[in-house]
């Protein structure tokens, strides 16, 4: 992706070539649709050349020599393996590109053996020798193709398409900008005008439209979708701000330091994107299963032809050659992970779990660490009154209802957090009158004739009004959001509130350590709301105040360590280490930019969820492995005997002999992928 420095609305038409499309090896994108038109075309293809065409040599009751068969058999042949083969060949031309040859150049390999020496058996047969019966593979051209494109199409379907995190986070930007012109008045201008220096209106409520400092205005500004801090930030002239946070209730004048590839956003689309296309070069299972097969029947199929060349003719020698190869053509080994990874799709989607990659259920295997961002991830996201006391003759219900009153209009988290209460406590506020918000510090209105004020201890300081200091340390030290009622310049009453810790969180942290697995939580909130959590949930490790390529950072410097990592967010500063973990892990009730980041998607936002994905993880790679080796352990075995390798005792596998293993293989891929299930803690 490519960005010009002062282009902020090429990011609101970017977006990533993932959605609806799978990686067909090395980076080649197929679309759904296409995909499924291509596979049932081939389908109809290939049911008249199986008809028509033996198995091997075997010719079964239903299959039926009409006159002009061979020709009907070779042309169907010949569109089914160019229209058929066509993703596997760009597969392959990928992989040997990168010279790590897989399952797209063993099945390339399977088919384009199995069609020329079809062609040259039907031009012996036809027109060289007519008594000869050289012995064709278009049932097995036809048939691997139809089974290869079925397998990556299960997957595919079990498999849910990744969305566009770029895509998402570019719609964070407003799409226009209020531009000040020299004579006070303002200009709604797209972003991609706006330039480094000239000064922009944001008003209450909206989104801030670039990087930038505050020339004029005081306000707070929500920054959680942004960097992760989940409290408002005040902002006054001198105040950095940056684009796609939210303005409060105060209008601002912002100057703009940094537009298109400059902007904080614009760094973070990049790490995104970055990440993502690293991580997309991991190898599976079945691709070094594959590499292994392809070099293995290559070798032995060049030795079948040197050494009975040799001892029967060239004929024979090319025959055993072919043999081998066709034999080695991944019928089993290519359904073997896909069924495995559609029931376990399945299985998952039951049970709250979406996987979106299915790489992250092998990742598993070397996973050492858990990170986890602490707000809406281990916290509910939402501020709740830890502590409400009384400093003067009103009671805590009469100075709760007060509080009520005044915040009854706003939508303030703070406010939500004390209405919320008022109304566990059964608490019916009024609005007060007059009403008036102060930038950066709270707010003020009457109550029957009398003045309160909602503060900070920073106004107390401010403006000389005495207060327990000791209280307020104490207080903020857990983590919370300390604010003061006052009157007459006397403080009535003080309210903390802070973040809950989700429930669940504390069996996670439990059930991980129990797997050995290390939690760490990452975290952009203050060091104080961070250290409380982290020693509630069992004094786990934890780095707070970080912006989002911090947190990529770290994830990047455990990976340079040699351990896998899983990143477990709901958020936009999250979406870069969710990209650049071995595994990333998203609440369901997060941001789409998280969750399009994410391998695995929790649907009921419950973090407990991780230990079952990760336990289904692991029944998945134990079935994977079990097919692989059914897969693979036919091939390992016939192609050998295919060579001839105990011709020397009479023994030497037939190709008949050969399909029939072949089959029993496939069937018995199927039914073992059957048999997963999860083990529920």
């Amino acid at each position: 992706m490519k960005m010009s420095h002062s282009n902020h609305g090429d990011m609101k038409g970017m977006q990533m070539n993932h959605s609806g499309s799978m990686d067909m090896g090395g980076g080649q994108m197929m679309n759904m649709g296409n995909f499924k038109r291509r596979f049932w075309i081939s389908l109809i293809l290939a049911i008249p050349i199986m008809l028509l065409s033996p198995l091997m040599g075997i010719t079964f009751a239903y299959q039926r020599d009409i006159p002009g068969s061979q020709w009907i058999v070779l042309i169907l042949a010949t569109i089914l393996f160019f229209y058929g083969g066509e993703p596997f060949f760009k597969g392959a031309k990928r992989e040997l590109k990168n010279h790590a040859p897989a399952m797209m150049t063993l099945i390339t390999m399977g088919i384009s053996v199995s069609y020329v020496y079809s062609v040259y058996s039907f031009i012996i047969n036809t027109f060289v020798n007519h008594d000869a019966h050289v012995m064709n593979f278009f049932w097995e051209l036809a048939s691997l193709i139809v089974i290869m494109l079925l397998g990556h199409w299960i997957e595919m379907s079990a498999v849910m398409n990744a969305g566009s995190a770029v895509k998402k986070m570019a719609e964070l930007l407003p799409n226009t900008a209020h531009l000040l012109l020299p004579d006070g008045s303002t200009k709604s201008v797209p972003l991609d005008k706006l330039q480094v220096g000239q000064e922009v209106l944001v008003q209450a409520g909206e989104k801030i439209p670039t990087d930038g400092v505050i020339v004029k205005g005081d306000s707070a500004v929500n920054e959680a979708l942004v960097t992760g801090e989940s409290k408002a930030v005040a902002k006054k002239p001198g105040s950095k701000v940056i684009g796609g946070s939210i303005n409060g209730n105060g209008s601002l004048v912002e100057k703009v330091t940094a537009t298109g590839s400059n902007g904080y956003l614009a760094q973070v689309i990049k790490l995104v994107e970055s990440a993502q296309k690293e991580k997309s070069k991991a190898q599976t299972m079945a691709d070094y299963v594959s590499r292994w097969l392809f070099y293995g029947a290559l070798s032995i199929g060049i030795l079948a032809l040197v050494v009975w060349t040799i001892v029967s003719g060239l004929s024979y020698g090319l025959e055993r050659m072919v043999t081998v190869l066709v034999i080695a053509c991944p019928h089993a080994l290519g359904l073997a992970i896909p069924l495995v990874v559609a029931r376990s799709t399945s299985i998952a989607a039951q049970n709250g779990l979406l996987i979106r990659h299915r790489q992250a259920i092998e990742r598993v295997k070397k996973l050492s660490y858990v990170f986890m961002d602490k707000t809406g991830t281990l916290t509910e996201g939402v501020f709740n009154v830890n502590a409400l006391e009384t400093t003067s003759d009103l009671s805590k219900t009469e100075v709760l209802t007060i509080l009520a009153d005044l915040e009854l209009d706003s939508s303030h988290p703070l406010a939500l957090g004390i209405l919320n209460q008022a109304k566990k406590d059964g608490i019916q506020p009024h609005s007060a009158t007059n009403v008036q918000i102060i930038q950066g510090v709270g707010l003020k209105g009457t109550i029957s004739g009398k003045d309160y004020l909602i503060v900070t201890a920073d106004y107390l300081k401010a403006h000389q009004i005495s207060y327990d200091i000791d209280q307020f340390n104490q207080l903020a030290s857990a983590g919370n959001s300390v604010s003061y009622l006052i009157s007459d310049n006397q403080v009535l009453g003080v309210v903390a509130q802070g973040d809950v810790i989700r429930p669940q969180s504390f069996e996670l942290i439990k059930n991980l350590r129990k797997m050995h697995l290390i939690p760490v939580m990452l975290t952009g909130d203050n060091d104080l709301s961070a250290k409380r959590v982290a020693h509630e949930l069992g004094d786990i490790a934890y780095q707070a105040q970080l912006l989002p390529s911090d947190k990529e950072k770290i994830i990047k410097q455990y990976q340079a360590k040699g351990y896998d990592v899983m990143m477990v967010g709901d958020g936009v500063n999250d979406a870069p280490s969710l990209s650049r973990a071995n595994i990333g892990v998203a609440i369901g009730a997060g941001t789409d930019v998280a969750i399009d980041s994410a391998d695995v998607v929790l649907v009921k936002s419950d973090p407990e969820d991780i230990v079952d994905f990760i336990n289904l993880a692991k029944a998945t790679n134990l079935k994977m492995v079990e097919n692989l080796w059914w897969g693979a352990g036919y091939n390992i075995i016939a192609m050998p005997l295919a060579a001839g390798i105990l011709a020397p005792w009479g023994i030497i596998l037939s190709p008949a002999v050969g399909a029939i293993i072949m089959s029993l293989s496939t069937v018995i891929v199927a039914v073992n992928a059957l048999t997963l299930h999860m083990k529920k803690e």
